[in-house]
């Protein structure tokens, strides 16, 4: 007992190893991988859309951080909650696809270090993050890489998970905002808004337009000239009763001569009537 009456505090009892790892793994900041997610730079169609965007896959990135039992996550969140975040600590706390209005962030993209292999010669590759269109009404699947239903603006970091909780993670890539659709009432079709090059531009195609078409007209009609003018002509038939014989004349023709005339010094035959 203490001086003055009052009872010594009791002191506490030995606490057990298992329990303090425990409780330091919980409060334990995961380990930072020097890596910032990024849209991809290839020149590559619909990278950003206005549900998807398309990032760089991370390539020997995780060997020095994550064991093969590991789970690799991608976090997906608003930008204006980025800053005050939680990490997991169980598969329990991580956010479905379908509550990304509601907690502001979800995770997608579940895989392992296989997925990631740090190979040599090996051709880059691209996460295409909101590309699911099947699963965002399906809330019996562990994760949903559906299709994002607002513009943005998002940050992404990949996240690390083993048996005790979050154990390393990535930086916060920049700000990615979504391509917007315009409305088409929006849209302004007035001729006197367009540029002095758009009405120069338009006015020159619509003159070689008119020019072609009085081309086609023109060789249109030659060519119907032309066949007009080679049309052959149907010889016409002779009327009935204007038929007449032709007459011949042979005044031209000379005469035949005449037969040749025997000597006179040739006796001449005695008739049978004349002998005695």
């Amino acid at each position: 007992m203490r001086k003055g009456g009052f009872p010594a505090p009791s002191l506490l009892g030995p606490v057990s190893a298992p329990s303090l790892a425990a409780s330091l793994c919980v409060f334990v900041s995961p380990e930072t991988i020097p890596y910032t997610p990024q849209i991809t730079a290839k020149s590559l169609e619909g990278k950003l859309t206005a549900t998807t965007f398309t990032l760089d896959q991370p390539i020997c990135i995780f060997d020095q951080y994550v064991n093969s039992t590991d789970d690799i996550w991608l976090v997906v969140a608003f930008t204006n909650v980025t800053s005050h975040f939680k990490n997991p600590t169980s598969k329990i706390q991580i956010p479905p696809y379908q509550k990304l209005s509601t907690a502001l962030h979800y995770m997608t993209l579940k895989t392992s270090l296989a997925f990631y292999p740090c190979a040599e010669n090996r051709a880059t590759s691209v996460l295409r993050v909101g590309s699911d269109t099947s699963c965002k009404d399906d809330h019996s699947l562990e994760y949903c890489n559906g299709p994002l239903p607002h513009p943005g603006p998002y940050r992404v970091k990949f996240l690390i998970l083993d048996t005790n909780g979050s154990k390393a993670e990535t930086r916060w890539s920049q700000q990615i905002m979504l391509k917007q659709g315009r409305k088409a009432s929006s849209i302004d079709t007035w001729p006197g808004r367009r540029s002095g090059t758009m009405v120069v531009i338009t006015s020159i195609l619509s003159s070689f337009i008119g020019i072609l078409v009085i081309l086609f007209l023109c060789t249109v009609a030659y060519d119907f000239k032309l066949w007009r003018r080679e049309e052959p002509a149907v010889p016409e038939e002779p009327r009935a009763g204007s038929f007449r014989e032709r007459e011949y004349d042979t005044h031209h023709i000379p005469p035949s001569p005449a037969p040749p005339q025997p000597p006179s010094d040739m006796p001449r035959p005695h008739s049978p009537a004349a002998s005695p």
